[in-house]
């Protein structure tokens, strides 16, 4: 995807893919100035086959938009963080299972400030609630789950059964079972053992833009000056 143009997003789509194809007819409208962060490469979150979501921001509200079809129809959700300004609103997007997902976002604007950056979905991007501020200043460009490869920290099924249609096990019950994520930005990194209840900043970890984990212990931090920093739990 990519920033509106004349109250449309670019967005394509791709099946198989190779080739590509411009869906974004099927979006709503975007808002004046809506865009996404692209700095992290996490602003676009998908799972199974036919659930995607895209954190959206510079404009007067930062939305989810989000498809339950492959993108066929779309839906747009407001978002409680930091927002209302161009350089302002959310920035990177994750989902564990179908229903809980986290949202990172900030103002670059004032990089030495906190701000509400993280909220939190229990329905599938539908409402967001704040949780805790992460203790990074600015904006969060990238958050991450510390999940299997199979999307859900080794409890259950992953919301989709094998033809990815949804079943009735999405890995987490009434959402109670809260689970690791890590987020950075230029302005730090934190981590939180309950799914943003509560956060704890890694020291000296700064400047780091995006993280992605390989299972639930074991993940990366890449940053500035061509760094990686390798995250074990």
């Amino acid at each position: 995807m990519d920033d509106s143009i004349n109250g449309r997003f670019p967005v394509v789509r791709t099946t198989d893919g190779r080739t590509w194809t411009d869906i974004g007819d099927n979006l709503p409208v975007a808002l004046a100035g809506e865009s996404a962060f692209a700095a992290s490469g996490t602003c676009v979150a998908t799972q199974g086959r036919n659930r995607a979501w895209i954190a959206t921001g510079a404009a007067e509200r930062a939305r989810v938009l989000a498809t339950t079809d492959g993108g066929n129809t779309w839906a747009a959700f407001d978002t409680p963080i930091v927002q209302g300004t161009g350089s302002s609103g959310g920035f990177t997007v994750a989902f564990r299972d179908r229903r809980h997902g986290i949202l990172g976002g900030g103002e670059l604007a004032t990089p030495t400030e906190l701000s509400d950056n993280f909220a939190r979905s229990s329905d599938g991007g539908q409402t967001w609630q704040l949780g805790a501020r992460a203790p990074i200043p600015g904006a969060i460009f990238g958050l991450a789950y510390a999940i299997n490869d199979r999307g859900n920290h080794g409890r259950g099924g992953d919301g989709e059964d094998d033809q990815g249609e949804d079943d009735d096990d999405d890995g987490a019950g009434d959402g109670r079972d809260r689970v690791t994520v890590v987020g950075t930005g230029p302005g730090g990194t934190a981590w939180s053992p309950d799914e943003g209840d509560t956060w704890a900043l890694l020291d000296t970890v700064t400047n780091f833009w995006a993280v992605a984990f390989a299972d639930a212990r074991t993940g990366w931090l890449v940053g500035t000056e061509g760094r990686i920093v390798k995250i074990e739990l």
